[in-house]
This record gives C-alpha cells, sequence and structure tokens, in this order.
C-alpha cells in the first residue's frame, strides 16, 4: 500500500542531506556555503509545514498528531497499532526534530561569526553584541538536534528488531505492508505540493533581502 507521497519522501531525504552539509560545511569553516543550506532547510520547513496542511493524508499533522491518552494507548499495545503513517509516539518525534531544526536555523538568521565575516540576513534587527551570543547558542543548540537524530535512528533500529516494521524502505518507495482494512493514504493534489513550494520559495527570499516590512 502507498504510505508515503513524493513531496514528504524528498522533503525527508533533502532535509537530511542538507543538515549532514550544513555540519560539514560549519565544521570546515565554508560559512557562505553554510548560510545557503541553512536557507535552503528554511524553504523544506516553511515548506512542510504548509505540506502538513494541504498535503496528503499521511503527511497532515491533523491525521497523525494525537493526544495523550492515544500515545499512552499506542505505548501499551505497540503491536497492535495498523493504521499507515506515523504512529502516535513517531508523530511526537516528528514535532520534537521539526521544531529543533526551526530552532537552529532561526538562531543562525540571527547570528554574526566572531571575526565579522559572515551574518545572517537578520542578523541586521539586532546588537552585535547579541548577534554573537545567538551565534554560540547556534552552535551549541546542534548537539541538540544530534541527541535528537541519535533517539531517531535507535526508533529505526527499534521498529525493525523487535516490532519487525521497516521504516526506511518506505520512506523511499512510498509503498509498504499494510493490514487488511487499513485506510490508504489520500493523495495530495500536485498543484497544491507546487504552490506550497513557490510559497516557501517567496518567504525565504523575503527573508534573504532582510524581512523589510511590507509596503515599506
Amino acid at each position: 500500500m502507498r504510505i508515503w507521497d513524493l513531496p514528504t519522501r524528498l522533503f525527508h531525504w533533502t532535509l537530511v542531506g542538507l543538515i549532514a552539509f550544513s555540519w560539514w560545511s560549519a565544521e570546515e569553516g565554508l560559512l557562505d556555503w553554510h548560510i545557503w543550506s541553512g536557507l535552503a532547510i528554511l524553504s523544506l520547513l516553511i515548506f512542510r509545514l504548509l505540506w502538513g496542511l494541504f498535503g496528503s493524508s499521511t503527511a497532515r499533522f491533523a491525521t497523525f498528531v494525537r493526544g495523550p491518552r492515544q500515545v499512552f494507548a499506542y505505548l501499551r499495545d505497540m503491536k497492535g497499532w495498523k493504521p499507515i503513517g506515523h504512529s502516535p509516539v513517531g508523530a511526537l518525534s516528528v514535532i520534537a526534530m521539526l521544531g529543533a531544526i526551526a530552532v537552529q536555523v532561526g538562531l543562525g538568521l540571527f547570528s554574526i561569526d566572531h571575526d565579522g565575516l559572515y551574518e545572517g540576513p537578520l542578523a541586521h534587527l539586532v546588537s552585535l553584541d547579541a548577534a554573537e551570543v545567538i551565534a554560540d547558542l547556534h552552535e551549541d543548540w546542534f548537539d541538540v538536534l544530534l541527541v535528537l537524530i541519535g533517539f531517531h535512528l535507535a526508533a529505526i533500529l527499534f521498529y525493525r528488531l523487535i516490532l519487525r516494521k521497516q521504516l526506511i524502505g518506505p520512506m523511499f518507495t512510498g509503498k509498504g505492508l499494510a493490514e487488511a482494512g487499513v485506510e490508504p493514504m489520500r493523495r495530495g493534489r500536485w498543484w497544491a505540493a507546487l504552490l506550497c513550494l513557490v510559497v516557501a520559495i517567496g518567504a525565504t527570499r523575503w527573508v534573504i533581502a532582510g524581512a523589510p516590512p511590507f509596503g515599506g
């Protein structure tokens, strides 16, 4: 059964690649590339937010984000979970990961390096001292991302070895095994995906321009 649509899969693997590239470019001191990589991640985050509202059924936040009662019910019987898409606990992981990446990108937008040679597009909105403090927070916050990535990888192994469920394959192919009678994925519109992407890129260009006031 089809579980994940193409926009969701492209978002996922592009984000993985850009996070790795952002880390590498920062380690190598290629801060111009690092900034552009961060801006690309910003576009992805905005796209995912919009696709989570207007995309296919398994991509929509309203479909997979559940309350505490359903989360605890899932923890009591993980193997009995049948619907396709994110589990209630997986949904918490998605929200935590997207939130942490959003914080990382947001800090980067206001950062300036200690030599004053590179700065985020919104650094001019804060003082120099504040921008340098934010840059330190931006660097330290990456450790939080590493912890979340570690939990994410551990969860993949747990599902594969203990619950006997394959998570990586469907994120490549879009298809996976499902119980009989489970509601299939309802596809999103291709033009909705394109519109979400256009809006995301437009919002990022506005940030690159320094977030000028509308009409100003």
